[in-house]
């Protein structure tokens, strides 16, 4: 097939019907990585196959021509089939969709790391929420770049990675400042460790990262901002990832409803409590939907509210889903409290919902610091 050819193709793509066609393939693979605590390597080969790494790239740069909405959708979906792939692929998604901004907006580096993404079908992990505002890790200038140190932890997708995307402090003339870089996962001083032994998402292989004496060429340096203080750049982070990752928690909590409703088939008895389930799923189906629209595939001009909107969201949706996912393992009863039942993977899965940013205490602290015309957060050190 010509590159012409092949570009039509994946524009053409609809991209949800594929990841519905290939997601019994990727739950039949969950059960097994879920009990041996393994990267879910097999269901990203798939993804690989059918050009999901690329999916959310424009056409013009390679890509897929997905829109942001149609990648919460694509997660949304493989959250069905398997949580540990949609989150996983979620966390690729959201740094590519953050540079597909960028890019819109005239950002050569972004437009840069695109092509080669596309190019090579390559596949990103990251820790930017785990860092946060301080960020770990040391920089120290070298010549033509930095040497980092640092233990990175929370690395979803680690070992199915192309490029490593996250940050160290270099404490410089104008005093210390982050830098956010992306370097090649098999540079050296990296090394994966195997330590993702955790309740839920066990296929998600987030194992920490250890950088020893990391080469960060001054190239690789996509951004800088001050440590411990609320810089714009997370007005455009923050919206753009969230709702690719609530995507993921939304599926699977469809997913425990569908079961649930199968379960319960015939059983008029527990007709008000289906209702009840129904409702919260409609709340974290709704907040999600709102969301997605806030952003307006990537069209949105970022501010501080859209991020509190965000953030506030999110904790109605992850509040929803434990709801939702609590009544479905209800209604399906002791089947489900059995390895073997999807449901007892989902019951683990959605508790990891509460640790993506913010979680919930800390949103409703940020959210009153805004209404107060505060900064979010506190100054962190």
């Amino acid at each position: 097939m010509s590159s012409t050819a092949e570009t039509l193709s994946m524009m053409n793509k609809d991209w949800v019907a594929v990841a519905r066609e290939i997601g019994p393939s990727l739950a039949a693979a969950a059960a097994q990585h879920d009990r041996e605590g393994s990267f879910v390597a097999d269901n990203y080969a798939l993804l690989k196959q059918h050009g999901f790494f690329s999916a959310s790239i424009p056409a013009a740069l390679g890509g897929g021509g997905a829109s942001h909405a149609e990648v919460c959708e694509v997660v949304r979906e493989l959250g069905k089939h398997c949580g540990s792939t949609g989150l996983s692929y979620a966390m690729h998604s959201h740094p590519v969709m953050a540079n597909v901004f960028k890019h819109q907006r005239g950002d050569d580096k972004a437009t840069a790391a695109l092509r080669k993404i596309a190019r090579a079908e390559l596949v990103i992990a990251g820790t930017g929420a785990n860092d946060w505002l301080a960020s770990s890790g040391e920089a120290i200038e070298t010549k033509n770049g930095y040497i980092v140190n640092a233990h990175k932890r929370f690395v979803s997708g680690g070992p199915g990675a192309d490029l490593f995307v996250t940050s160290a402090v270099f404490d410089g003339d104008e005093g210390p400042e982050v830098l956010h870089f992306a370097i090649p996962m098999n540079s050296d001083g990296v090394e994966i460790q195997s330590n993702w032994d955790t309740l839920g998402m066990r296929g998600t292989g987030s194992n920490d990262i250890l950088m020893q004496d990391v080469f960060v060429p001054a190239a690789a340096v996509a951004a800088r901002r001050p440590v411990g203080v609320w810089h714009p750049m997370w007005d455009v982070i923050v919206p753009i990832a969230l709702p690719i990752i609530v995507s993921n928690y939304v599926g699977l909590a469809e997913k425990a409803a569908d079961l649930a409703i199968n379960s319960a088939c015939g059983k008029t008895h527990l007709a008000t409590t289906i209702g009840r389930m129904q409702n919260e799923l409609t709340i974290a189906q709704l907040a999600l939907t709102d969301m997605i629209g806030l952003i307006d595939n990537l069209a949105f001009k970022p501010d501080m509210s859209i991020t509190d909107a965000i953030l506030t969201r999110k904790t109605i949706s992850a509040n929803a889903v434990k709801s939702v996912v609590e009544l479905a393992s209800e209604l399906v009863g002791g089947p489900g409290f059995f390895r073997e039942h999807p449901m007892e993977r989902i019951v683990r899965d959605i508790r990891a919902f509460h640790f993506h940013p913010l979680p919930e205490r800390i949103q409703q602290s940020f959210s009153g610091r805004v209404a107060l015309g505060l900064e979010p957060i506190e100054a962190q050190q």
